[in-house]
């Protein structure tokens, strides 16, 4: 029994200790080439970070708004009264009196690379109102003529004026850029010879009776220097056109009889048939504007501007320069008929008009305002014209810059 189990265990050992060896044949295998085509059936969508904004996109199109454009806008009340009673009137004199005016000013600027468009509007208006004496014939109880005196409050415009102007430029250099400029001006209501002739045949003015039209084509020079911000503009070639629509202002009149009550002013408009001149030229405007003191305490504004019809000088009939030989020659041509085509005429002088506008603020909204112009045109009137204004009043400017 013991050596049956010796020689199992011996078996067993040469079994285990036995290597296994196998053969292994790969046959070779030829597979024929297939095109083969992916498709990407997963939705793209972009992970960037950056979104719009409605509230981003309007906060900037203002600030570049704002950038661009500069506006000013002025508005201003002055206005007094003087009241008495009668019992005062007695013993001391006196007179009741209002006086009013109204002045809006507009100043806007829109700039974008080199171009620039400046649009200014300014307009007064005023009334007065006094009392006047006017006579008068009534008869007593006693069928005797008295003669009376009638005091009676009278309202008289003390001033109407509004202009507007659009200069585009484009810049050329620092300080010096080309364009062109429009102006027009005029006045709203009618204006009468005096506060006791208002009356139609004392009709002097109206709106378009006269009116001015400026167009003018050239240079423009912006001093540097912020104390002399003078603007200069040069314009070889410029229109001046003078309008008076107003045809019974522009005529002559007369009564029923014949008797001629009211003389023929067409602000030098010469042909009583037409209601409009036109005059070819050069013009310059030289223009000023600065506040001084950090808190703006006074402004000074002017423009000087002169129109010299030059080209329609040229071409001018019946001309005649001497002052004396044409006073002559008008006399002749009255006498003989007052033909308009044979009329004498003076050389066509140089038109100047010069404003002048001083503001001094006493508070935000307290301002004194000194007006002062002055107008030549011989076309019109042989001698200067000049107005001037104070007043004092509420005042009010606004600014986005």
């Amino acid at each position: 029994m013991k050596h049956l189990l010796c020689t199992i265990i011996a078996l067993a050992t040469l079994t285990m200790t036995h290597t296994a060896t196998a053969q292994i044949s790969i046959d070779k295998v030829e597979a024929k080439p297939e095109k083969i085509s992916f498709r990407d059936t997963m939705k793209q969508s972009s992970a960037s970070t950056d979104y719009f904004s409605l509230a981003r996109h309007k906060a900037e199109r203002a600030a570049i708004r704002k950038e661009r454009n500069t506006l000013e806008i002025t508005t201003s009340l002055q206005a007094s009264l003087t009241s008495y009673n009668d019992p005062w009137v007695d013993v001391s004199g006196g007179d009741n009196s209002i006086a009013t005016v109204a002045h809006v000013f507009l100043k806007h600027t829109f700039t974008k690379n080199l171009f620039t468009l400046e649009t200014k509007f300014e307009g007064k208006f005023g009334y007065n109102r006094m009392k006047v004496e006017t006579p008068y014939t009534y008869v007593d109880s006693e069928g005797v003529e008295q003669q009376g005196v009638e005091r009676e409050g009278i309202w008289f415009k003390n001033q109407d004026e509004f202009y507007i102007s659009i200069d585009p430029s484009w810049k050329m250099s620092k300080n010096w850029s080309y364009g062109a400029s429009v102006k027009f001006r005029s006045q709203i209501a009618k204006g009468y010879l005096s506060r006791t002739e208002q009356e139609r045949e004392d009709l002097k003015s109206a709106f378009m009776t006269p009116g001015y039209l400026d167009l003018s084509v050239g240079l423009k020079y912006k001093c540097p220097h912020p104390k002399l911000p003078f603007v200069i503009d040069l314009s070889p070639i410029a229109l001046s056109a003078v309008y008076a629509s107003n045809e019974w202002i522009r005529r002559e009149q007369f009564d029923e009889e014949g008797n001629r009550i009211k003389k023929a002013f067409a602000y030098g408009i010469e042909d009583p048939d037409k209601s409009s001149k036109y005059e070819g030229g050069s013009s310059i405007q030289v223009g000023f504007d600065r506040t001084f003191g950090k808190t703006g305490y006074l402004r000074y504004r002017t423009t000087l501007f002169s129109f010299w019809g030059w080209i329609t000088n040229m071409g001018l009939d019946n001309k005649i320069k001497d002052y004396e030989a044409y006073r002559d020659a008008y006399r002749e041509w009255e006498a003989a008929g007052s033909n308009i085509k044979e009329k004498p005429r003076l050389p066509i002088h140089p038109t100047v008009r010069w404003e002048n506008t001083v503001d001094i603020k006493a508070t935000r909204f307290l301002t004194t305002t000194l007006s002062f112009q002055l107008y030549y045109n011989r076309a019109q009137n042989t001698h200067i014209q000049t107005k001037t204004l104070l007043s004092v009043g509420l005042s009010y400017t606004f600014k986005n810059k």
